[in-house]
């Protein structure tokens, strides 16, 4: 059976609050969890009006708070944003309150625009070039501590949160390979290195112990729906999103638009088209066949689903037919 987990930013839809949006990442995890889904991961992003898991340790514990088997963690923690001790005392933390179910997944890009990237760090010296030796630092701190070790994080030196590659470059799948890391890509955002990542981290591997051999999770857009008509239409508000955010001017999630891809001019479809290659969109069945040819096409361990969907109810429900066509999927 095909391992199928959640990503959510908890979306901000248009004419409602952070609240709302926090307590429906909730509803969608407790669901999820019912549903077999194997882990929720929520992104860090920042100056983002649209998004509400920007504290991502405190979503994090909210949403493992309220659920009782589903594994919940970061995807990711955009780690040159903070000094590793702290995302280390952190994530010791939720490793305390939740045990065994917490996951670190780490990302060297700031999560936002360069302006609040600067609001965030201030005048410390945090660079993307840096993030390798900040994995193995923060990896130091969740190790148990040895004697006489100057700096120890309380909670986390012993928790040995599991740590991900996040990445939607060939940086990332060198980088989880070296270090012996599960590896996730990007691809439903930015899909365009999907397959050369892929590559390059199972032939690069070195096993370490937290992994034994490479494990590939892959991002991937879901929209599903009892009609391909709806789940075409549901689909809409996300690529609203996806088009305003291209441009510079991130908005909260809208309402769908019937024939909204028909509005659009060739630039903006063929934008559309490449962000979005790894998607599946339609009924149950069409669904489960779409995932299928993706998997077969990857190899992929795992998807994490993404389905930012205007409506919390036909969200649900589009997050319930992906988890029956993963079913129909062990059937086959």
């Amino acid at each position: 059976m095909p391992t199928l987990s959640v990503l959510d930013l908890a979306p901000i839809t248009q004419g409602s609050t952070a609240t709302i949006a926090l307590n429906n990442a909730l509803d969608l995890a407790r669901h999820a969890e019912q549903w077999g889904y194997r882990r929720y991961w929520v992104a860090e992003h920042h100056n983002m009006r649209g998004i509400a898991s920007a504290a991502t340790a405190v979503v994090i514990g909210h949403i493992a708070g309220g659920t009782s088997t589903i594994r919940v963690g970061a995807g990711g923690i955009m780690l040159p944003n903070h000094a590793p001790l702290v995302i280390a005392e952190q994530f010791g933390t939720l490793a305390a309150l939740y045990p065994d179910r917490i996951d670190l997944g780490l990302g060297r890009a700031p999560g936002t625009d360069p302006l609040t990237a600067h609001a965030l760090r201030r005048n410390l010296e945090s660079r993307a070039e840096q993030f390798p030796d900040d994995v193995v630092e923060l990896q130091h701190y969740l190790k148990e501590a040895r004697d006489g070790q100057p700096v120890v994080a309380t909670p986390g030196a012993g928790s040995r949160v599991p740590l991900y590659i996040l990445g939607s470059s060939l940086f990332g799948a060198q980088l989880a390979a070296a270090m012996g890391l599960p590896y996730a890509f990007a691809s439903h955002f930015a899909p365009q290195d999907l397959m050369d990542a892929i590559a390059i981290y199972r032939d690069r591997f070195q096993p370490s112990a937290q992994l034994a051999a490479p494990y590939v999770m892959a991002g991937y857009n879901v929209f599903a729906a009892d009609t391909e008509e709806e789940a075409v239409f549901l689909r809409s508000s996300a690529l609203q999103a996806m088009l305003a955010l291209r441009r510079g001017t991130p908005i909260q999630l809208p309402p769908p638009v019937a024939n909204f891809e028909a509005q659009l001019n060739l630039q903006e479809k063929a934008m559309l088209e490449m962000i979005t290659q790894c998607s599946a969109v339609g009924t149950v069945d069409s669904v489960a066949q779409q995932m299928a040819v993706f998997l077969q096409r990857t190899g992929a361990d795992e998807l994490i689903c993404v389905g930012s969907i205007y409506d919390h109810g036909r969200r649900l429900r589009s997050f319930e037919l992906a988890a029956q066509a993963r079913d129909k999927l062990a059937i086959k």
